[in-house]
């Protein structure tokens, strides 16, 4: 697509034509909030069974083992085989090709992967992979979306609008956080304001978390304790986290490419095969350790509760960090947000912990720590500061930390820029949108 042509302005349209889009809208963030939320809900029903299923089969260790580590293989194998017979689209996050159809790249995504995308999603996530909810709701609001344009014959500009107001409103519906599920659609979809697309996505993510709320509740994702503001002496402190975090976070992009690209190297292994050979390794590691593995949301609230010790988390930090990697080259569908809040809490409390030991007159809080550490490696991860900082305000209903936030936030953006590295979403659509349109 001719750059100046992406520049362009939004084509006007009357009040006819706004009215329209916005009732779409709502319609679209109603349908895609429906479905986020039962994705949702039987992403948690698929934990429990993984759970109930490896502590029934702890009974027989030999045979248990065998039976945990075949199914979760048999589990991701299947989710791959969907994606490779029925919708190439559906593989990965979802997020990139979302983003390639609203540049005009590659044509929306068709209706089969909606299912393709729902329950690969499920036997992925639910056998362990450390992936998140987020990416298949975003690419499955985006579908609904563009099925309802299609249906009221918009025009691509008004299409182009629905298609990312549902996108955000799939995100909006995946983490309780409407306001996040509206920036994400400026900031990193369209990455520009424009007065449509954003009345678009407000009313999108309205329509969401209505019906997400009705179906889940209105109780924010994860509880945190009343936290004090920060003073001023701990500022630094908080900088220097978000400079360990950009650090982490061109650590933790190479590692997601190479991981895809040692994957690609095996391409004369069929894919079932690749990504079964990852699901038994997980369905090991789940044997031993089920807490460790699968979206990661109890892990992130442990940190939030300032559980672990020095001796505990840096383990668990390198090991969600190895294994997100790993999960997303296995090519099922599931996302990055999720393992990426796991990652940025644990290195928050640790660093938490550190500081409380190296500065005891601050009267350090770890937790405070972990809420920031989230939202900064998100920003260095992924490069939408915005949409990270509303992203872990709205899922943990704390607003003491956004001063902190606001620093740690810049600093691991600046780190990554320095060092050349580019934003993890612009590096999957580079490197396979162009070639194969797979993610």
């Amino acid at each position: 697509m001719n750059p100046d042509q992406e520049l362009a302005p939004d084509p006007g349209g009357g009040h006819g034509s706004l009215a329209l889009l916005v009732l779409l809208a709502c319609v679209v963030g109603a349908g895609a909030g429906a479905i986020g939320t039962l994705f949702r809900i039987f992403l948690e029903h698929a934990d429990a069974w993984r759970d109930a299923l490896i502590g029934w089969a702890h009974a027989a260790p030999i045979m248990g083992f065998v039976f945990v580590t075949t199914s979760c293989a048999g589990a991701v194998a299947l989710a791959a085989w969907l994606v490779r017979r029925y919708s190439p689209e559906a593989s990965g996050s979802g997020i990139p090709h979302v983003e390639a159809v609203l540049r005009e790249e590659v044509p929306p995504a068709p209706l089969i992967v909606l299912p393709v995308k729902f329950v690969g999603g499920l036997l992925a996530i639910g056998a362990g992979l450390a992936l998140g909810r987020e990416g298949p709701s975003v690419q499955m609001g985006a579908i609904v979306a563009h099925i309802a344009g299609k249906l009221a014959n918009l025009k691509w500009p008004d299409a182009r609008a629905l298609i990312a107001a549902g996108a955000g409103a799939g995100l909006a519906a995946a983490f309780n956080a409407p306001t996040a599920g509206a920036v994400f659609v400026l900031e990193e979809l369209v990455r520009r304001f424009e007065p449509r697309m954003a009345i678009a996505a407000l009313a999108a993510s309205t329509g969401a978390i209505f019906v997400s709320r009705m179906l889940y509740g209105d109780a924010p994702d994860f509880h945190v304790d009343r936290l004090a503001f920060a003073g001023a002496a701990t500022i630094p402190l908080y900088v220097a986290l978000g400079a360990l975090a950009g650090l982490l976070a061109v650590g933790y992009n190479r590692a997601l490419l190479g991981a895809i690209a040692g994957a690609a190297y095996l391409r004369r292994w069929p894919l079932e095969l690749r990504a079964g050979a990852i699901g038994a390794a997980v369905g090991a590691l789940a044997w031993f350790a089920p807490d460790l593995v699968g979206g990661g949301d109890p892990l992130t609230q442990r940190a939030l509760n300032g559980s672990g010790t020095l001796a505990v988390l840096p383990f668990i930090l390198l090991l969600r960090f190895g294994l997100g990697a790993v999960s997303y080259a296995a090519g099922t569908p599931g996302g990055l947000f999720a393992p990426l809040l796991v990652v940025g809490a644990q290195l928050g409390l640790c660093f938490g912990l550190l500081c409380r030991i190296a500065f005891p007159e601050l009267d350090i809080a770890p937790q405070g720590f972990a809420v920031v550490g989230m939202a900064a490696f998100f920003a260095g991860v992924v490069r939408a500061p915005l949409t990270g900082i509303t992203l872990v305000v709205e899922m943990t209903a704390n607003v003491t930390m956004l001063l902190p936030m606001l620093g740690a936030c810049f600093v691991a953006m600046l780190v990554p820029a320095l060092l050349r590295n580019a934003p993890i979403y612009d590096s999957l659509r580079e490197q396979t949108l162009p070639r194969d349109g797979t993610r």
